[in-house]
């Protein structure tokens, strides 16, 4: 969405204070961890932009609170494989050949809105280390969450969910919905189901100062039901938040209970 439709769209422009006010209205509270999915446009026209948005959830979460998002690189990976688009086949040698290896200081973000990408720069925000699904975090269990990331099952229990679920963190979605909600792929790794299938991912890392790709364990993700977990959580347990933030529909949900009935709906669901 273009920014001149955003303005158009918008009646009075958001703020850090305004943000705040919505935030705690919509139930975050001091001290939180929070893991933050977010679609900026979807606020409407925020003075200061991601920025904004950033020290905002920060203020409201303060000192003790800490602040995830998600910094995935999935483009960073066998361009063998590569569907949308894909590339000529002629390519795929130079691209194997010369390829970034990941860097979590460099190697930017894609596919999850400049949010995340703003926040990851922050300093003093930590990233963990797997090359095409890391997590960033800002606050005193930072480091707790995103340290030791499994490079095999990378949303699975090596991972930063796993971390988040430990500490009984919570999930807000920002003008998305539950399709884009990762916590559920936990569920996804510790849900048994039939068609769960075991695939292999490759990335170019560095490996004691040398570049070098590496091969590595995962299960084939499918988001397509997302939706359908999430309007039952909500509708069966009571414990999702609903409300607004600036212009964006915002839902506030606590993750562990979410991963518990997303495995038990996919057990029964998905036959």
């Amino acid at each position: 969405m273009g920014e001149n439709e955003i303005i158009k769209r918008t009646k009075i422009p958001a703020t850090i204070q305004s943000l705040k006010i919505d935030l705690s209205n919509l139930g975050i509270t001091p001290g939180m961890t929070l893991l933050v999915h977010s679609s900026l446009s979807a606020l409407g026209w925020v003075c200061g932009g991601p920025v904004a948005v950033v020290l905002a959830l920060e203020e409201v979460i303060g000192p003790l609170g800490t602040l995830v998002m998600p910094t995935q690189s999935s483009n960073l990976s066998d361009p063998t494989g590569w569907q949308n688009p894909p590339v000529p086949k002629a390519w795929w040698k130079i691209i194997q050949q010369t390829m970034p290896a990941y860097d979590p200081d460099l190697t930017p973000s894609t596919g999850i809105g400049v949010v995340p990408e703003c926040f990851r720069k922050q300093k003093g925000v930590h990233r963990s280390m797997h090359p095409q699904v890391s997590f960033a975090a800002y606050g005193p269990k930072a480091v707790t969450i995103i340290k030791d990331h499994s490079l095999d099952f990378g949303l699975g229990e090596g991972s930063p969910l796993a971390r988040l679920y430990d500490l009984d963190g919570w999930v807000l979605l920002l003008g998305i919905g539950y399709i884009n909600n990762t916590s559920l792929h936990l569920a996804e790794y510790r849900a048994t189901y039939p068609r769960k299938q075991l695939i292999k991912n490759r990335a170019p890392i560095m490996i004691k100062g040398c570049r070098k790709w590496v091969e590595f364990q995962d299960i084939e993700i499918d988001d397509s039901d997302f939706k359908s977990i999430g309007e039952s959580f909500t509708k069966e347990t009571g414990l999702v938040h609903s409300g607004h933030v600036a212009q964006a529909p915002a839902l506030l949900m606590p993750q562990r209970p979410l991963v518990d009935f997303a495995v038990q709906w996919m057990e029964k669901n998905r036959n």
